[in-house]
């Protein structure tokens, strides 16, 4: 996950079409009934699991790859001696898409929630369970990311209280020339502001515009299955024509490629949800060919880094970038729609948990870089070993947290739902 700036160096009646994407004339009659909450289909035809596991997946994958960026060559809070290029492929395998995935998660499940509760309580939800967790991780859980990182690029020789002191206090002289650490930071944590800020705006659009909304959700309905690799992907394509305009920066008041790429995914995941079931069948009968787009899209882009400078137009990169982005969303949203549209105990474990493992996933993940420094380990057997261990920490971290009612309001840890098991629904209380 990018993180902010550090010292720069790189259907009423359901309705089974028969054909998907196309809705009879009743599933079009009962759109708007179906979008204001009255739908009448079964419970479990309502249930979108997929959307749970695919959080789940999206938000592990984080650990894997944030011990990946201690041993490339790009930029990150601390670096190994082994770091190179070696392993940048294979991390390019889940970069363009893995962030974007969970903003669209993010969208469909707001979207749940604002139907389920017909838009009450959202905001106060929505900050509860963003804001909080933020407050506490700026002043709790990164700092010791931040420490480390000024102790290893700057040679800061001063305590963790005497550099607590400067965090608080917005301390701006940890430079390397102009470039400077801006503190406090949010670090991993950012996507916490932006999907609070979205979170508002799509509050806002289904309060004020439902029926733009509502018009939009049924077109994007009834797209044939070959059209939601090409029609949805265009906002997405062309936020990505902003990355040289408006580099990323993760400061949420300047930031516009990255609002651009990130807003327009958590709004397709908020019409794909307002839009009923045909579409995510649409995507399982297309999942096949969006991995291999998505495939061969990875594959280009990985030899593209050493055309580019033999005149591979930029903006052909950045396209093809975007193209990728959106192939392997709807790739991930078909298997898990054929795989795992389904509900189990380990789901009902994993679901409220794997936000605290976000939490403090990142931060396990520096400490233990220090911890594990000293004994030479050769690359392979450090990194499975900082990955297990991150694991098995966050998940520690968690089963005490959630014991703890403090704990669990600033870790993001949802009470236990008062509901049964089987009539459980994909619950958007607990998806970021």
């Amino acid at each position: 996950m990018a993180h902010t700036k550090t010292f720069l160096t790189q259907p009423a009646v359901p309705v089974i079409p028969a054909k998907a994407g196309i809705q009879s004339p009743a599933a079009a009659t009962s759109l708007d009934s179906r979008l204001r909450g009255n739908d009448a289909a079964s419970p479990q035809q309502q249930r979108l699991f997929f959307l749970d596991w695919l959080r789940i997946l999206a938000f592990a994958l984080l650990v894997p790859y944030h011990v990946g960026m201690y041993y490339v060559s790009w930029d990150w809070h601390v670096k190994s001696a082994a770091a190179s290029t070696v392993i940048e492929p294979l991390m390019m395998l889940s970069s363009p898409w893995r962030l974007s995935l969970l903003f669209f998660i993010a969208g469909a499940a707001s979207q749940a929630l604002l139907r389920k509760s017909a838009g009450q309580g959202f905001v106060r939800q929505r900050s509860r369970q963003l804001l909080w967790p933020l407050l506490f991780g700026m002043l709790v859980i990164v700092p010791p990311q931040a420490y480390y990182e000024v102790v290893t690029k700057v040679a800061y020789a001063g305590s963790y209280l005497d550099f607590m002191q400067l965090y608080v206090q917005a301390y701006h002289g940890f430079c390397r020339g102009t470039d400077c650490l801006i503190l406090p930071t949010w670090n991993h944590l950012w996507f916490l502001p932006y999907l609070w800020i979205y979170s508002m705006l799509g509050w806002a659009l289904v309060r004020h515009a439902a029926t733009p909304l509502d018009g939009l959700a049924e077109r994007l309905g009834r797209c044939q299955p070959w059209q939601l690799l090409l029609i949805p992907a265009l906002p997405v394509l062309a936020s990505r024509l902003l990355a040289d305009h408006f580099p990323g920066t993760n400061n949420l008041v300047w930031d516009w490629y990255n609002h651009a790429q990130y807003l327009s995914v958590f709004l397709l995941g908020l019409l794909c949800a307002r839009s009923g079931n045909a579409l995510w069948d649409g995507m399982r009968l297309v999942r096949w060919p969006a991995l291999l787009l998505s495939v061969l899209g990875w594959a280009w882009l990985a030899g593209a880094f050493r055309a580019w400078e033999a005149g591979v137009p930029h903006w052909v990169f950045l396209l093809a970038f975007g193209a990728l982005k959106w192939w392997a969303i709807v790739a991930a949203c078909g298997f898990a729609r054929q795989h795992l549209n389904v509900d189990s105990a380990a789901r009902r474990a994993l679901t409220p948990a794997i936000f605290c493992v976000y939490i403090l996933h990142q931060t396990v993940i520096v400490g233990l870089t220090r911890l594990l420094l000293p004994l030479h380990m050769p690359p392979l057997v450090e990194g499975l070993s900082l990955i297990v261990l991150t694991f098995a920490i966050c998940a520690a971290g968690y089963l005490l947290a959630r014991e703890v009612p403090g704990l669990r309001l600033v870790l993001g840890i949802n009470k236990p739902a008062v509901k049964p098991p089987q009539s459980r629904q994909f619950n958007p209380g607990l998806s970021p």
